[in-house]
C-alpha cells in the first residue's frame, strides 16, 4: 500500500494545543523535531525559536532549511552558565529577550500552524525571560495554532496552561560512561 492510499484522520473538531516537553532525559528537542517532522507531512508551516542553541553545529540546523514550510532561527549564545560560557548573564538575556518577542511576533503573524519555542523552559528557570512573558506567549496563543514549549524545568505555571506535557527521563546516557556525544543522535 501507498502513502497516497493510507487512511488521513481528520478530528472533529479542531483544537490548538499546547505541548511542554520537559525532563531531564535525553530527546526534548528531538521529539519537537518529530513533530514538526510529521506536521510538514501533513502540509502544515512551521516556525522553530531556539532560545539558547546558537554556539555549537547541530544537525537539525541543516536539516530544517531543506524543508520549506519550516521557518528556523537560531538565537542566543549557547547554553548559559555552563561548559566554559564565556558571556555574561545580561547578554543572554538579551539574546532571549530578543527571542521571546521574535516568537510571539512569528506566533501573532498568522503565517504559521505551529510554533515550537525550543529550550525556552531553561530560559526561564535561568532568569533570561520572565514567568510573565511565558505566560502571555502561551495566552496571546491564537486558536488555530499548536504551541510547543521544550527545555528542562518547565515551571509548574507552564505546566498548568499546557494541553499535553511529556516527560523526558533520563535512565542511562552514554556521556555519564565516557562516550563523547556522537554525530547525528545528540547533536
Amino acid at each position: 500500500m501507498s502513502v497516497s492510499e493510507l487512511q488521513v484522520l481528520e478530528p472533529k473538531e479542531f483544537h490548538g494545543l499546547v505541548v511542554v516537553i520537559t525532563g531531564y532525559g535525553k530527546g526534548k528537542t528531538t521529539s519537537a523535531l518529530g513533530i514538526v517532522l510529521r506536521a510538514v507531512g501533513h502540509g502544515l508551516r512551521v516556525c522553530v525559536v531556539q532560545f539558547m542553541k546558537g554556539d555549537m553545529f547541530a544537525g537539525e540546523m541543516k536539516s530544517l532549511k531543506l524543508l520549506p514550510q519550516v521557518e528556523h532561527h537560531l538565537t542566543g549564545k549557547g547554553f548559559c552558565g555552563i561548559q566554559g560560557d564565556p558571556y555574561p548573564h545580561r547578554e543572554h538575556r538579551a539574546d532571549a529577550q530578543d527571542a521571546i518577542v521574535l516568537a510571539k511576533e512569528k506566533m501573532l503573524s498568522g503565517r504559521f500552524d505551529i510554533l515550537v519555542c525550543d529550550e525556552i523552559n531553561n530560559a526561564l528557570k535561568l532568569r533570561l525571560v520572565d514567568l510573565s512573558q511565558v505566560i502571555d506567549l502561551i495566552d496571546s496563543k491564537p486558536p488555530h495554532m499548536h504551541l510547543v514549549l521544550t527545555g528542562r524545568d518547565a515551571h509548574p505555571e507552564v505546566i498548568a496552561r499546557a494541553d499535553t506535557v511529556s516527560e523526558v527521563t533520563e535512565i542511562r546516557h552514554a556521556y555519564r560512561q565516557g562516550i563523547e556525544p556522537q554525530k547525528g543522535i545528540d547533536y
